[in-house]
């Protein structure tokens, strides 16, 4: 079971494990010194924000965050320091990657997985600062590495694209990224990140999962986990719109930060 007679009365652990809590302090540590490289000269190379008529304050909402594929290279505009920085932080405590947190610590709770959290509270809190660690490092990693080339980690919404077209969207930039030249190229940044930070992340898991094979298959979970978000990026912004019985806008999804 998930949870056990004794397990279901027993309070939230008031402390993780010395060996996690030093594992999530270092990550944490990493996010630091990406905002200061993301305010360095290098990140800071790119051309600023292109303004448009929902560029002001008062008009952000749920669709500022979405980016529209450019419609050539030449209408392509970089993504500037505060827009990676803004990825940056979206992408490891953003909503969408904290509640995808819950499930994944959910799930390995009720396999016990790996076993030696156990399939209790205290288990479930190891599991889920775990893979925080794991995300802030990627995210750290992909974001600074990526500033030194221009890679661009954003994802881009297609516009009256069909079912198909939109698919092969979400997959295509799943390995690949947009560069200053407004083409796509393979995401070397984001490679470095999901190979570097599962099989540097073995440093600090537990014995059963701290190898190779293991971080083979985390690499491989962490491309399918940014295949998800694009999908969700790319489908999501419309169905919303739709219960909100609004129009779709497509100066909405022109914004670039």
């Amino acid at each position: 079971m998930f949870l056990g007679k004794k397990a279901m009365v027993r309070e939230f652990p008031a402390r993780i494990d010395g060996r996690l809590l030093a594992a999530v302090s270092q990550r944490f540590a990493s996010c630091t010194i990406v905002a200061f490289l993301l305010c360095s000269p290098v990140a800071a190379q790119v051309g600023p924000a292109v303004p448009t008529q929902d560029d002001s304050p008062n008009q952000r909402s749920f669709g500022h965050y979405i980016h529209a594929v450019p419609e050539s290279p030449t209408a392509y505009h970089p993504i500037t320091a505060d827009g990676r920085l803004g990825w940056f932080v979206r992408s490891t405590i953003g909503p969408r990657s904290l509640v995808a947190g819950l499930f994944s610590a959910g799930i390995g709770t009720a396999s016990n997985s790996p076993h030696e959290y156990g399939t209790h509270w205290d288990g479930f809190a190891q599991r889920y600062g775990m893979r925080l660690t794991g995300v802030s490092t990627g995210n750290a990693i992909e974001a600074s590495l990526g500033a030194a080339w221009g890679e661009d980690p954003r994802y881009f919404h297609t516009l009256n694209a069909s079912f198909g077209e939109r698919a092969k969207n979400v997959a295509d930039l799943t390995f690949r990224a947009y560069r200053p030249d407004g083409q796509r190229h393979l995401a070397y940044a984001r490679f470095v990140a999901t190979f570097g930070n599962n099989f540097l992340s073995n440093t600090w898991r537990v014995q059963s999962e701290a190898d190779w094979q293991h971080a083979m298959i985390r690499s491989a979970e962490g491309f399918g986990a940014r295949a998800i978000s694009n999908a969700f990026s790319e489908f999501v912004p419309q169905v919303w719109r739709a219960v909100r019985h609004k129009p779709a806008s497509d100066s909405a999804l022109a914004y670039n930060p």
